[in-house]
């Protein structure tokens, strides 16, 4: 999702003016009025308030369609202005799954360490495609996956030293500490372990 794009969107509710305010509150005013009174402005402003509220959360970070479309029905919007909204933001390019699933891996790669199995259950669980995830997914080849696990145990191994492994029961325990983290990061259990191993080595010497 292009940032440009979605700040000029946003504009859209900054740059409102009073005399749209003032009409804001004139619909409610006929509205109380009944049945006969002139409710022109009716489809117009749920429109405006479920397109709002999709701005402002892709303004918190990027959505998958599913997602987006999930927390727009759960704030109640009528299903019509809901399908209208999340069409108009596929048509400004501010909803689009493949660009969402390569900024999630990009990110949740380099800057938590996540490996490519959590990054595949993640997506999952925003609705993302498949084909889309896996693609993706693409982007992070088996050396990247290594290096940035590697980083990683480094970074959290970095306190032990020689004394702390000097006893086989301990350096068992740290070795299942640490492949249990790699692990949950989303690295598979035989990269883990091989990487912890040559750490421990390493960190003995």
């Amino acid at each position: 999702m292009s940032a440009a794009k979605l700040r000029t969107a946003t504009a859209e509710i900054l740059s409102r003016t009073a005399s749209e305010v003032s009409g804001a509150i004139s619909e409610e005013t006929v509205s109380k009025r009944g049945p006969d009174a002139d409710s022109g402005f009716g489809s117009t402003s749920a429109s405006a308030s479920a397109y709002d509220a999709a701005l402002r959360l892709l303004g918190v970070r990027a959505r998958s369609r599913s997602e987006l479309l999930k927390r727009l029905q759960d704030k109640d919007f009528p299903a019509e202005e809901v399908h209208s909204v999340m069409e108009r933001l596929e048509r400004q390019h501010l909803l689009d799954d493949n660009d969402f699933a390569q900024q999630w891996v990009r990110s949740r790669h380099l800057h938590s360490g996540k490996g490519r199995t959590a990054l595949r259950h993640e997506l999952r669980n925003k609705g993302v495609d498949q084909a889309i995830i896996e693609d993706a997914l693409s982007q992070v080849d088996d050396e990247a996956e290594h290096d940035r696990a590697a980083d990683l145990l480094r970074r959290k191994a970095q306190r032990l030293g020689p004394d702390d492994l000097a006893e086989r029961a301990d350096r068992d325990r740290h070795t299942r500490r640490l492949v249990a983290m790699l692990v949950r990061r989303g690295y598979s259990p035989s990269l883990a372990l091989g990487l912890v191993k040559t750490e421990i080595d390493r960190l003995r010497e």
